[in-house]
């Protein structure tokens, strides 16, 4: 005769001891972010900061951003490398933020698996606490959920939200940009976390390439050049502001670098960016000669080697490129702001690629 038990979450597939010790495991890290302005400690039901902080503003504006890392979660799953990927949730968030001059100050993050690994999650977060470090701002506190039946037990995903705070006299933006502008390209490290859909599609899907093959013209094996982490701008952006004048910054992601730069590029004048004053990583002519992809398909996907615009006015074009050199940022002058014709659009590449 059978005896009927009763269900249980544990039985459900949720194991809420495995999410105490994924904290217990994090906590090390999240440690290493904290700003003065930051209250308590991880495990309350909200992060606290300190906003009389901000008293020393004249008219403090709040930006806000969120974002995640897109299908990128996928070949990190594959190859069992989970502390990078939180570097690219930062950059992602973060590096919208500064872009219209806002200091980050603080971010939370998301993490959804299948299944709680704590040594897994630990890693995810020791990535987002490395990467709030170089974007100087606190992770103040997170949430990890485990969906057994949605996900597979060694799936994941990861979202992140962050906020950041301006003054409203030195907002970037549009209104600054005037012609003859100078257009200053800042080098991507590659892929960063766009695109991978595509990526995925031509180089694991169709010529099924193996992570762990090494490419000889990447000089490593595809899953690490998949894996390099996004580069976080923020403190090189906000170095640029205090030491020169900036009027505006446009973060590469999603849609490439025209249609990025044209979101920041006023009615009646236009961004022309020459392709021949920056050579493309190989992984681009990879992705682009291995599916066959056009080379206007390749540019409204990936950052094409930009990771980070910042347009200043031919004066400030020295002093930024030499403080953007001082802090190891590959960075050059790709174009300028010029009046818009009858028949151009915001922003626009021409030329070849430097060979």
């Amino acid at each position: 005769m059978s005896q009927n038990t009763g269900a249980s979450y544990a039985a459900a597939g949720v194991d809420i001891e495995a999410g105490d010790r994924a904290v217990e495991l994090m906590k090390e890290w999240v440690k290493k972010t904290q700003r003065p302005e930051v209250l308590g400690g991880l495990g309350g039901f909200a992060g606290l900061f300190d906003a009389s902080a901000l008293k020393n503003y004249e008219r403090p504006l709040l930006a806000s951003a969120t974002d995640g890392v897109g299908t990128k979660v996928d070949i990190a799953r594959q190859m069992g490398v989970y502390d990078s990927i939180g570097h690219d949730l930062v950059a992602m968030v973060m590096d919208d933020i500064v872009v219209c001059g806002a200091e980050p100050l603080f971010m939370t993050d998301y993490i959804c698996v299948g299944k709680v690994h704590p040594e897994r999650v630990a890693a995810i977060v020791k990535g987002i606490a490395e990467g709030c470090v170089l974007a100087g701002c606190a992770l103040v506190g997170g949430e990890t959920a485990e969906h057994p039946g949605l996900l597979g037990p060694d799936d994941f995903d990861v979202a992140g939200a962050g906020t950041g705070v301006v003054e409203a006299d030195r907002l970037l933006g549009a209104d600054r940009i005037r012609t003859g502008d100078a257009v200053i390209a800042m080098a991507s490290s590659g892929l960063h976390s766009n695109g991978y859909s595509l990526v995925r599609h031509v180089l694991l899907e169709r010529a099924g390439l193996a992570l762990d093959a090494r490419i000889d013209e990447l000089g490593r094996t595809l899953g690490e050049e998949l894996l390099e982490p996004t580069k976080i701008y923020s403190l090189d952006c906000l170095a640029l502001i205090r030491t020169t004048e900036v009027h505006a910054f446009s973060h590469v992601t999603g849609g490439g670098l025209a249609a990025n730069l044209a979101r920041v590029v006023p009615d009646g004048l236009h961004a022309t960016v020459d392709r021949s004053t920056w050579t493309p990583a190989p992984v681009f002519d990879l992705v682009g000669r291995t599916g066959s992809v056009e080379r206007l398909e390749l540019e409204k996907t990936l950052n094409m080697g930009v990771g980070m615009i910042a347009i200043v006015p031919q004066e400030s074009v020295d002093v930024a490129l030499a403080t953007l050199a001082d802090r190891g940022v590959d960075a050059w002058v790709a174009g300028e702001i010029t009046e818009r014709g009858d028949h151009t659009t915001g922003a626009a590449l021409v030329g070849d690629y430097a060979n």
